[in-house]
């Protein structure tokens, strides 16, 4: 299925939604993503119909404004972003710098859009007065309006009705899970979130994180964790601690673009943690046979 992706975002989960769509539990009444950036397992999540209904919550308020536009208004945001890609044309530098200070004064989720299509490597970066500075990618005009708007409407069409937003802390939103639901966490990673990157708004303390996957074990909820990975024999930050009775997979995510970049053949192997509840309900017989041997073996040695 071709899943439509509105938001390019670095870091995105789209090119591994699928794998991870392989170890949801067979039931989801909601499914929390307290760090949604581009939403890409929440889309994949209904589009394949994995889930009932669906939380997009971020830190960054405006991110989460822009998904409540492409979910609710997806017409009015489609039509707002071609104005702009067409108003770039005659000189796409100067109108990219422009927009961007509107964006800054007024939050404007079509600016937004508009910024994340054109700037460098889609990733956001902020000043330290939280002003969004990323320069533009000259080489290129940003995604085409006709292919936008497929975009927004294809988001819109699998999420409008039956998603929640909301733009709090990553505790206030996961404490809330219930039993039925599924939480999936994609945390800035550790290797990049330090507390003064301008990548992210705000860093994820690594004792206070894993403190609230403790608090989750206790309430038996279920949820997905992408934390930490390695790059060729590089490991990128601290495995999350064994006492949590994590089961750990690992998915392989291809050449990074650096090692593209330098010719290398490094290879990024993204680590998926397993809460407790979950990989107790994925090695039931009905379950067990959407996975290899290799990874049958991981989820029975968690239990062991």
């Amino acid at each position: 299925m071709n899943v439509p992706h509105p938001i390019p975002y670095q870091g995105s989960k789209r090119n591994l939604a699928s794998e991870i769509l392989r170890y949801f539990p067979s039931k989801v009444d909601t499914l929390h993503e307290p760090f949604a950036g581009s939403a890409a397992i929440s889309i994949a999540a209904a589009a394949n119909k994995r889930a009932n209904s669906f939380h997009i919550n971020d830190l960054n308020k405006p991110l989460v404004d822009l998904w409540r536009a492409i979910v609710n208004t997806p017409d009015k945001l489609a039509k707002e972003y071609e104005i702009l890609w067409h108003e770039q044309l005659d000189d796409p530098k100067s109108f990219y710098k422009k927009i961007r200070d509107e964006f800054n004064l007024t939050g404007r989720s079509d600016c937004f859009l508009y910024l994340l299509a054109r700037c460098v490597k889609a990733s956001v970066r902020y000043n330290a007065n939280g002003e969004f500075n990323q320069s533009p990618d000259n080489r290129r005009r940003g995604t085409t309006p006709a292919t936008m708007r497929e975009q927004i409407l294809g988001a819109s069409y699998f999420l409008k009705g039956k998603t929640a937003f909301s733009s709090k802390n990553y505790r206030d939103v996961v404490l809330k899970a219930g039993a039925s639901d599924l939480v999936y966490m994609d945390p800035p990673y550790q290797g990049v979130c330090g507390n003064h990157d301008t990548r992210y708004l705000a860093s994820v303390q690594f004792c206070e994180f894993v403190e609230v996957l403790e608090q989750l074990n206790v309430r038996n909820i279920r949820y997905i964790v992408s934390y930490d990975g390695r790059t060729g024999g590089k490991v990128h930050g601290v495995c999350l601690p064994d006492h949590l009775e994590l089961t750990h997979m690992e998915l392989a995510a291809g050449r990074s673009s650096q090692a593209t970049l330098l010719g290398r053949d490094d290879v990024t192997v993204e680590s998926l943690y397993l809460s407790p509840a979950l990989s107790k309900e994925l090695i039931k017989p009905k379950m067990i046979y959407h996975f290899t041997h290799s990874e049958q073996m991981c989820l029975l040695e968690a239990r062991a």
